[in-house]
This record gives C-alpha cells, sequence and structure tokens, in this order.
C-alpha cells in the first residue's frame, strides 16, 4: 500500500471525525446528512477497510495490536480524566460523570463508556474494540465454511439488519446493549472490508449516475427525518451507544451506507486539493486524540466565553455537557478552534509517545549490550 493509500485513508478519516466534532455541536457537515446519521458507521467501515487478511492466521499478534493501539490509550485518557473531573469538581460543585469506583473504571468502558462525561466519546474505543476482535474470529468461521464472499457478505448484513428489531423486542440492558452494538457495527466493518477487497479497484461507484440514484435516495429518506423538531424523534439520526432507532427498523442501515458513499465520493473529489496539506494528513492521523479531547476544549472555550461575558459559571451546570456558550453566534468558531488545538494536542501526544518508545528501545538494546558482554 502506497503514499496515495495512506493519503486517501487520512482524508476519510479527518472528514470522519470533523463530522462527529460537528456532530456534537449540533449541525452538518454535508446537509442532507444530519448529525448521528452515519458518523459511527463510517469509522467502522474505515477499520473494515484496514483489516489485513494476514491476521486471520496470527489471532495473538492482532489482540496484542489492538490492547495496545485501542485499550492501553483508553485507559491511560480514562486516568487523566478522573483527575480532571475532580479538579473541576473541586471548582465548581458539580463531578461531571458517575462515581469513582474500580467497576466504573474497568467495566463501564465495556457496557457504555459513559463513566466520565468529559471521556464519554470515547465509547466507541471499547466497543470498537469488541467488534474487532468478534469480527477476526467471525472470518475465520467463515472462512471455515466457505470462501464465497456474498454468503459472508449475507451473513454480516443479517446482523446489521437484524440489530434494529432485536433492539425492540429484548430488554436494553447492559448485556444486550453490548449484543446490539456489536451486531449493527459488524456489518459497517465488514463493508469496509468488502469495499477494499472486492470494489474499490474493480468497480466505481462515483458515477453520475450512481450520485443521482444516491442523491435522489437520500431525498426520499429525508421525508422520515426528524430532527427538525426533537419532539417528533431522531429521524435519520439513531444513537448506537444506547441502541436508540426510535421508530425505524431498516433507514439507520441505509442512511449509513448512503453517508459512508457520500464521504468517499467527497475524498474522491477533493483529494486532489487536500492530499499534500499538511494540517489534513496530521488530523486524519490522529483522530484518537481528537475523540478524547474535543469536549474538553469545548468545556475549556465555554468558561472563557462565560467568564468574558461576566455569565456565573454556575449556569454551566444547569446543561449537558455537550452545551456551547451562546451557539447561535459560536458554534462554528468552537469547531475551528477544537478541531486546531485537538488536531495539533494529538501531534504533540504522538511525536512524545514516539520519542519515549525510542528511549526506551535505545535502553533496552543498550542493557542487553551490556549484559552480553559481562
Amino acid at each position: 500500500m502506497g503514499k496515495e493509500f495512506f493519503n486517501e485513508i487520512n482524508i476519510l478519516k479527518a472528514l470522519a471525525i470533523m463530522l462527529v466534532v460537528s456532530g456534537h455541536l449540533e449541525f452538518s457537515l454535508l446537509g442532507m446528512f444530519p448529525p448521528y446519521s452515519f458518523q459511527i458507521a463510517l469509522f467502522f467501515f474505515i477499520s473494515g477497510y484496514l483489516f489485513k487478511d494476514k491476521y486471520l492466521n496470527d489471532v495473538q499478534t492482532y489482540l496484542k495490536q489492538r490492547v495496545k493501539s485501542l485499550l492501553v490509550p483508553y485507559f491511560l485518557y480514562s486516568v487523566f480524566y478522573v483527575v480532571v473531573t475532580i479538579f473541576i469538581y473541586k471548582l465548581t460543585g458539580v463531578f461531571w460523570g458517575e462515581p469513582i469506583t474500580l467497576k466504573n473504571f474497568f467495566i463501564t468502558p465495556f457496557l457504555n463508556g459513559h463513566q466520565l462525561d468529559l471521556a464519554c466519546p470515547l465509547w466507541f474505543v471499547a466497543q470498537l474494540f469488541m467488534t474487532l476482535i468478534v469480527f477476526l474470529f467471525l472470518m475465520r468461521s467463515m472462512f471455515g465454511i466457505t470462501s464465497n464472499r456474498y454468503i459472508h457478505l449475507g451473513f454480516f448484513a443479517l446482523l446489521g439488519l437484524g440489530a434494529i428489531p432485536l433492539s425492540k423486542a429484548i430488554s436494553l440492558g447492559a448485556v444486550n446493549l453490548i449484543v446490539i452494538r456489536t451486531m449493527f457495527s459488524l456489518f459497517f466493518v465488514y463493508l469496509g472490508y468488502f469495499y477494499k477487497a472486492y470494489i474499490k479497484d474493480n468497480y466505481n461507484l462515483f458515477t453520475p449516475k450512481i450520485a443521482g440514484i444516491v442523491i435522489l435516495l437520500q431525498s426520499i429518506l429525508w421525508l422520515f427525518n426528524r430532527d427538525y423538531d426533537p419532539e417528533h424523534g431522531i429521524g435519520l439520526s439513531y444513537v448506537l451507544v444506547w441502541a436508540r432507532f426510535d421508530e425505524q427498523l431498516i433507514v439507520p442501515v441505509i442512511t449509513s451506507i448512503t453517508g459512508i458513499w457520500a464521504s468517499l465520493f467527497t475524498v474522491k473529489l477533493l483529494y486532489p486539493y487536500l492530499k499534500d496539506i499538511k494540517f489534513i494528513q496530521q488530523m486524519g492521523q490522529v483522530t484518537y486524540h481528537i475523540m478524547a479531547n474535543h469536549l474538553l476544549v469545548m468545556f475549556v472555550l465555554t468558561a472563557i466565553f462565560m467568564k468574558i461575558a461576566g455569565v456565573p459559571f454556575a449556569q454551566r451546570a444547569e446543561h449537558d455537557i455537550y452545551w456551547i456558550y451562546n451557539p447561535v453566534q459560536t458554534t462554528y468558531f468552537f469547531f475551528v478552534i477544537t478541531m486546531i488545538v485537538t488536531t495539533y494536542l494529538g501531534v504533540a501526544l504522538k511525536e512524545s509517545n514516539k520519542f519515549i518508545q525510542e528511549k526506551l528501545t535505545f535502553l533496552t538494546t543498550l542493557h542487553r549490550k551490556d549484559s552480553n558482554e559481562l
């Protein structure tokens, strides 16, 4: 895989994280696709897109890599946000999260990931870890039965489509929520895998005719959209973490697919103009850190605005964690500043980690050399 592949992936990941951040500010970068209508499915799709077949025969390496890349930084961020949450509590008297217990620290991340309000976007990380591990073992089992990719696609499609009616038929306790989320997300992981393996280099999905079909389909789906009137439900949007699909049965799957297509098409159109922009590439490389830190940056920006305006900070505690000061005028400022700060913070953290790893490797090598000489 060459430089162009990774550049495209970084731009797609950058778009995906911008869609998440803009969604938390309650606006959409893609007008026909409301916030929460496909962004999380896009991240699962990207994970499947990056899945390598070699891991089907090397489970141990895959498990180690996923623990290292997903869970280790997750729990490091958990420690950080416990400290930050306690610090804010000391200042304001408001504790933004659940009580600090061993269960909430080690178990709740896998149940719903909302044990700490400022870090709640990271619920996706624990779910991604579980989904990818299940995906690996399901793929091994499926290839043991048949190598027919269409049977594989049908199986994962049944999981994704079946998750929504199942969520309405069973009680949504902690374990059942994990099952529903995993079933739904597995389909999009496989869709990313299927797209890269069988479609990307063999078929052109971005012709004017297909674009017209997608626009028509999304305009029909918009008939089900109720985001303009929250009293009527969330319509095209869905909240996967709580398996909240409202009255819909198939619309969340369809709008996720059309949203993923629109994202791929956007990257295809903009790639010649964005491929050499360093900031965009960096953004795509540090999506984990942006996911982890964007609510904290918004929280600090809100505090600054309230201080300037002379508004008592106690007013902040009357709202949920996504509330920002004067959203009519400040939303886009929040978005731009948040993307800049979290991207460069992520780059700094990534470089720091790289430096530490190099030093540890050097010291380990030096120690081994000294031991051999002795």
